[in-house]
């Protein structure tokens, strides 16, 4: 309290009496007790109104003990049954928590661990996987700006997240517990198989597998990927113990459109601990591309034979040139190639308008322009029947789809005719045209999309001349056709718009999370948050179904399908108030990734200690752990100050006083006839 609020307070108390005195006694005649008890209570409600009025901050302080945080952490993952280490777990833990010196040293929190992160003191061991970053993060943010030791109760065998040797605080030592045998077993395992989710039909796929081995001997395994019945690709790999691991890439046939289910196997004829690990399952959607395209020309050109060929590199695209007047049926194709359109091609224009093919537009030197601003809006054509050659600039910032800048800018000029070329609507510009050093700021190959309907630009003839200077360049036409397919392959694709669209995978491993999202649109195509959407899901051989409701996100509904068995699953999303409903179906893979270790990581955890400063111990040396730990004088209880300051005018129980004392002063006056 300062100099000022004391001396403030003295004041209120010579007023608060001088008040009273005047009020009941000075030239009274009558100076009984009553007059002496009311008073007294003037005084004191007329002080405690100065006194609130002065409000003077009371300050308090109190002591308090901290002692040092001591998180007990457990992996809770199913890996520790399958190293039969669960009771041990519970063992170790019960010791540790139980232990009177360390409660009487430590604050003990005792943590579990599997995909999450949470408080708990019982553990069923189950969790599907081990996220050690998980750990740390947390520990990082609960114990934020303190020194402490975690008890890590583990195998150290890491399933998800951030490899966790470098995620722990190193100002902060860790103290593992390894659970589960060290001792070395001969083991084969398949550590990771990496492979697209999708291939194209017909076409073949990379699968690249990683093998490890332990042991102490040199042993010839075989390897194999296999579907159904079928060995699809069969070879030997030797293991020594300086010869430990072994990546294999293959490539494999896309014969079959849909889902197709490998199985990836290595075995060899010494006998193994675990041969969970000895195979994994997994998964490839392939695609089937397959299209008809038609290079619709009234001319002949060379461009069309160049152009003709590219596309029919890739084995899933057909080619077919005709004439404007000679294509019967546009529903044949899949994208059309309208080359130097004039006003033959309005019959095409016209047809096209109901059959929404998309197109790729080709001008030139022979292009009726004034035509073309009549049948497309995207593109506004101001020529003159003067020629011109434009060179390519390419755009790094095109997203439209992946591709890459082969050499555009070293290209060949293509021939147009003069003038000015202005973007109209949601056009994106992947090639823009320059004369000689000059950007025109104009496009040169762009693509537009409105309603559902996609074109492409490519704003001059003679291309034949970049696949031929594409070739000079690499040696090879492949780059060039990539390119070229890409475009196709993007008008092939269909983007009608629904008012139901829902996102998944064709395929899941078990023990991942399994989310299936979805949106729901009206008739103006905004997103209805008022959208009430749900999900049946039936397992095609328990024929079992449940049903869920999707939960409302950020501009989309979700629900969350994780725990579901291995086997085949179909769906339907439907949305309750407008009946629309979409029907997809996905498979859950036989695969537990917990279940492919033998041994704790020994070693990984040897870097963790390392790295900050702890030390490893086996189940069996608990009570030297227990002895470090109390005996480590870093970890000392601390004598915590604590001043709390509060305003006087915060004391409710002041107010109510003052209250009691003016009106018993009141009714004291009133009783006795005073007023």
């Amino acid at each position: 309290m300062t100099t000022a609020a004391i001396l403030l307070i003295v004041l209120s108390l010579v007023a608060a009496f001088a008040l009273s005195f005047y009020q009941y006694f000075y030239k009274a005649k009558n100076k009984s007790k009553v007059y002496l008890f009311l008073a007294s209570l003037r005084f004191l409600s007329v002080f405690g109104i100065l006194l609130l009025l002065i409000n003077p901050i009371i300050t308090k302080k109190t002591f308090e003990i901290v002692k040092t945080p001591l998180p007990i952490v457990v992996d809770n993952s199913s890996s520790i049954v399958d190293l039969k280490a669960n009771q041990t777990a519970f063992e170790v833990y019960e010791k540790l928590v139980s232990n009177k010196a360390l409660q009487e040293k430590f604050d003990i929190a005792s943590f579990q661990f599997d995909n999450d992160f949470e408080l708990s003191e019982k553990f069923d061991f189950k969790g599907s996987q081990s996220n050690f970053e998980e750990v740390s993060k947390n520990l990082k943010s609960i114990y934020k700006n303190k020194t402490y030791p975690t008890v890590l109760i583990t195998d150290g065998n890491q399933t998800s997240g951030n490899d966790y040797v470098y995620s722990f605080d190193s100002n902060n030592k860790v103290y593992p517990l390894v659970l589960g045998d060290t001792t070395t077993f001969l083991d084969l395992k398949i550590n990771q198989l990496n492979v697209n989710k999708y291939a194209f039909h017909k076409n073949k796929f990379p699968v690249e597998v990683f093998l490890n081995y332990s042991g102490t001997k040199s042993i010839t395994a075989n390897f194999s990927i296999s579907q159904g019945n079928s060995v699809l690709n069969k070879q030997s790999i030797s293991f020594s113990p300086s010869k430990k691991s072994a990546i294999i890439n293959v490539l494999l046939p896309a014969n079959n459109v849909g889902l197709q289910i490998f199985k990836a196997s290595v075995s060899s004829k010494e006998p193994e601990k675990n041969t969970y690990n000895n195979t994994k399952n997994f998964a490839v959607e392939v695609i089937d591309q397959k299209s008809e395209i038609a290079i619709v020309s009234a001319i002949n050109h060379p461009d069309i034979g160049a152009i003709k060929r590219a596309i029919e590199t890739n084995a899933q695209r057909k080619v077919t040139i005709v004439k404007p007047n000679q294509i019967k049926s546009l529903q044949d194709y899949n994208v059309l190639i309208l080359y130097q359109p004039t006003n033959e091609f309005k019959s095409v224009f016209e047809n096209n308008k109901t059959a929404g093919i998309n197109a790729f537009i080709i001008t030139g030197t022979n292009t009726d322009f004034a035509f073309l601003n009549q049948q497309q809006s995207n593109l506004v054509f101001k020529m003159s029947s003067q020629k011109e050659d434009y060179l390519a600039d390419f755009s790094s910032q095109f997203n439209l789809f992946a591709t890459d800048n082969i050499g555009f800018e070293n290209f060949p000029p293509l021939q147009n005719a003069f003038g000015t070329v202005t973007t109209n609507g949601n056009v994106d510009v992947l090639l823009s045209s320059r004369i000689r050093n000059i950007p025109t700021n104009a496009p040169l190959l762009a693509y537009a999309e409105n309603q559902g309907k996609r074109t492409a630009f490519l704003l001059g003839e003679n291309i034949w001349k970049w696949r031929l200077q594409s070739h000079l360049d690499h040696h090879s036409f492949e780059k060039f056709d990539v390119f070229l397919d890409k475009t196709i392959q993007f008008l092939a694709s269909s983007n009608s718009r629904k008012a139901l669209v829902v996102n998944h995978e064709s395929f899941y491993n078990s023990g991942e999370a399994i989310e299936i999202t979805a949106q729901y649109f009206n008739k103006n195509y905004e997103f209805d948050e008022k959208a009430r959407l749900t999900i049946s899901l039936t397992n095609k051989d328990t024929k079992q179904t449940k049903n869920y409701d999707l939960l409302k996100g950020n501009n989309t509904f979700k629900v969350n399908l994780d725990g579901l068995t291995a086997g085949k699953y179909n769906f339907t999303v439907k949305e309750l108030t407008s009946k629309t409903t979409y029907n997809g179906y996905f498979e859950v893979l036989d695969f537990d990734i917990e279940k492919q270790f033998v041994n704790p990581d020994l070693i990984k955890l040897n870097q963790l200690t390392a790295q900050t400063q702890g030390k490893t111990y086996l189940p069996n040396q608990i009570e030297g752990l227990i002895k470090s730990l109390l005996e480590n004088n870093s970890y000392t209880a601390t004598q915590k100050e604590i001043t709390t300051k509060t305003p006087l005018i915060d004391w409710t129980l002041l107010l109510v006083l003052l209250a009691v004392l003016l009106a018993s002063e009141w009714f004291i006056r009133k009783y006795n006839g005073m007023l």
